[in-house]
């Protein structure tokens, strides 16, 4: 990799503008996921469309990930891939295993009543092969954890010989892949005289061919290490991409609404299966890149509460469809006038599980990792004003 050093490899300040994404990104997913209890109106296309929300944090964890082990590489040494290892566990482990243990020891918060076997949890293979069941986004937590584990790998490969060509030919072998198969299942699989493009229970074939697995859904977090790249390794074009922020944001968001409408929703056709991914992956890199310059719209200034809903997301997202559920549930009992409340009840209750779970569970394991390894970006809420969130 030294053969594309340009810059000192410090990592930059954090980024509010990152933390409003993150935050952003959670909100997006909620609400979506509220639209499958009949919490939020699916048809409202802000709402129909959170699904790309998981999109966004592929891009955010791509770009982040791929920074923290792509700098010491600038720097002429290899990244600790131990202390990586542990940290990765540190900070995704324990409050997942927390969430897991509920969902096997009490089957009443399950949202749906089947759910895959434990071991494919414990592996992180619940996005591979059968419908995941109850707990089903735990599909992108898996593509995460995965690509942890093969992206250091890939990165230590092309260390052996790194050139510019090489790492071009890398990203290039990995997007004509996902395209070529993704194009392949759906002729050979999707499309077929039972499939329905609306999204019916006839959809599983797509849901479960192309949607969840991890080597059809590499384009947002390979996106996002390419803009960690060209932060380490191209500083001058990175200045010349977020010279103009607010265009880059613009751009990325006309390429998610160019790929919603390629879409039209979850389940897409032939062109949103081969194409509208890499759109959404780069789309998504274009407005992290926005929100990682300072002086961009959204990176300007902290918003107030983006920086604790960011701290929040993971414990959020791991918890929330367990507390709609059981709201949903509850609210079909409740006189239509208290009905109206269920959605932001909902919404309410789902921020207050993600709570006691960050404070209870992760929290403190972060702390432990921050002990053991250094400091890293991901937000920590500090009880002390004085002390901003750092990660």
């Amino acid at each position: 990799m030294q053969a594309l050093e340009r810059s000192p490899t410090r990592a930059p300040p954090r980024a509010p503008g990152l933390d409003l994404l993150r935050a952003v990104a959670i909100v997006w997913v909620l609400i979506y996921h509220a639209s499958l209890f009949g919490l939020a109106p699916r048809e409202n296309p802000i709402v129909g469309f959170g699904w790309m929300g998981v999109d966004l944090f592929f891009a955010l964890s791509g770009f982040l990930i791929a920074g923290q082990l792509l700098r010491p590489y600038a720097q002429g040494t290899r990244p600790a891939w131990r202390r990586f290892l542990i940290r990765r566990a540190l900070r995704t482990l324990p409050a997942y295993l927390v969430v897991l243990a509920i969902y096997f020891a009490f089957p009443v918060v399950r949202e749906r009543p089947d759910i895959r076997p434990l071991w494919n949890f414990l592996t992180f293979t619940t996005n591979l092969g059968l419908p995941p069941g109850a707990f089903s986004h735990a599909w992108s937590l898996c593509v995460e954890e995965q690509f942890y584990l093969v992206f250091p790998l890939a990165l230590a490969l092309i260390a052996l010989r790194p050139s510019p060509r090489a790492v071009i030919a890398a990203i290039g072998a990995v997007v004509l892949f996902g395209m070529a198969l993704r194009g392949s299942l759906w002729l050979g699989w999707v499309a077929s005289p039972s499939f329905d493009i609306t999204g019916s229970p006839d959809s599983g074939p797509y849901m479960r061919l192309i949607y969840y697995p991890t080597w059809c859904r590499l384009d947002g977090l390979l996106a996002g290490v390419v803009a960690a790249a060209i932060q380490v390794f191209r500083p001058g074009w990175w200045a010349r991409l977020t010279a103009r922020p607010n265009l880059a944001l613009a751009c990325g968001l006309a390429g998610v609404v160019c790929a919603a409408v390629l879409f039209q929703n979850e389940v897409g056709g032939f062109f949103a299966a081969v194409f509208g991914y890499p759109l959404i992956g780069l789309s998504m890199a274009t407005i992290v890149a926005a929100g990682a310059a300072p002086n961009s719209l959204i990176g300007a200034r902290a918003i107030p509460g983006a920086g604790a809903l960011a701290a929040g997301s993971y414990s959020l997202y791991l918890s929330h469809k367990m507390v709609l559920h059981a709201v949903g549930a509850a609210a079909t009992g409740w006189p239509p006038a208290l009905q109206l409340l269920a959605p932001p009840l909902a919404l309410l209750a789902a921020l207050a599980a993600g709570a006691v779970l960050y404070w209870a569970v992760e929290r403190p394991f972060l702390k432990l990792r921050d002990g053991l390894a250094g400091r890293s970006r991901t937000p920590i809420l500090e009880t002390s004003p004085a002390a901003p969130p750092v990660g």
